[in-house]
C-alpha cells in the first residue's frame, strides 16, 4: 500500500468516526458503523485502528496538534505572559470553531469516563501543572495579581468554550439563527476574551 493511499484511508476513517462520534457519542458508536461510513470494511478498520479508543485518540491528537504543535514548548517559553495568553486564546477559539463537534464530545465523554479523556489530553501535551507553574511564575514576578491559576484556567476555558458548546440555542436566541452573524461574533470574541482576561490579571 503506497503511503499517499495509507493516508488517504486514514483520513476517510477519522472523518467517518468524527461523524459517528457525534451523532452516537463513544459507548453508542459501533466499528462497523464507522466502517460503512468510510465506505470500507470492518477489517481495514482495525488494521489501521484495533479500538474505538485508539480512534479518538487520533482525532483528538490530530486536531489539537493542528493549532498546538508544541504546547509544552510553548508554555515554557520566554514570550511575555500577554503574548502567550493572547495566542492561546486565538488559537483555542479558532480551534473550537473549526471544530464546533469537539465540546459537546468531550462533555459527554468527561461524564462517560473522565479517566481515560485525562489520560488523553495529558498524552497530547496538555499538562496543568507546566500552566499553573507558568502562571506562579508570574505571580512572583509581579506580572500579574495573585490567585489561584486553577481559577484563571477555568475563566479562560469558560468564556472560549461555552458560546461554541451552546452553539444551537445561542444561534436562534441572540443571532436570529444567522450563521454568518453568529460566526463574526466568535471571531469578535477572541478580542473580547482577551480583553476581558488581562484586564482582571494584569498588573499596571
Amino acid at each position: 500500500m503506497s503511503q499517499t493511499k495509507k493516508d488517504n484511508t486514514e483520513d476517510k476513517i477519522l472523518e467517518a468516526a468524527k461523524t459517528v462520534f457525534i451523532k452516537k457519542g463513544m459507548d453508542g458508536s459501533r466499528m462497523q458503523e464507522i466502517a460503512d461510513e468510510a465506505g470500507i470494511n470492518k477489517a481495514l478498520l482495525h488494521y489501521y485502528f484495533r479500538t474505538k479508543q485508539k480512534l479518538f485518540e487520533a482525532i483528538f491528537s490530530r486536531v489539537f496538534k493542528q493549532i498546538f504543535p508544541d504546547l509544552t514548548t510553548f508554555i515554557r517559553s520566554e514570550l511575555p505572559i500577554e503574548k502567550k495568553l493572547e495566542t492561546f486564546i486565538e488559537k483555542y477559539i479558532t480551534l473550537l470553531m473549526k471544530n464546533p463537534f469537539l465540546p459537546a464530545f468531550i462533555l459527554k465523554e468527561i461524564h462517560r469516563d473522565p479517566t481515560f479523556l485525562a489520560a488523553v489530553i495529558k498524552k497530547n501535551g496538555i499538562n496543568p501543572t507546566e500552566v499553573f507553574a507558568m502562571l506562579n511564575n508570574e505571580m512572583e514576578a509581579g506580572r500579574i495579581r495573585k490567585m489561584d491559576p486553577r481559577e484563571l484556567l477555568m475563566n479562560i476555558l469558560a468564556l472560549s468554550i461555552f458560546p461554541v458548546a451552546a452553539r444551537p440555542l445561542v444561534q436562534i436566541m441572540l443571532f436570529d439563527n444567522n450563521k454568518k452573524e453568529y460566526t463574526d461574533f466568535l471571531e469578535r470574541r477572541k478580542q473580547t476574551v482577551k480583553e476581558f482576561i488581562f484586564n482582571s490579571i494584569l498588573i499596571k
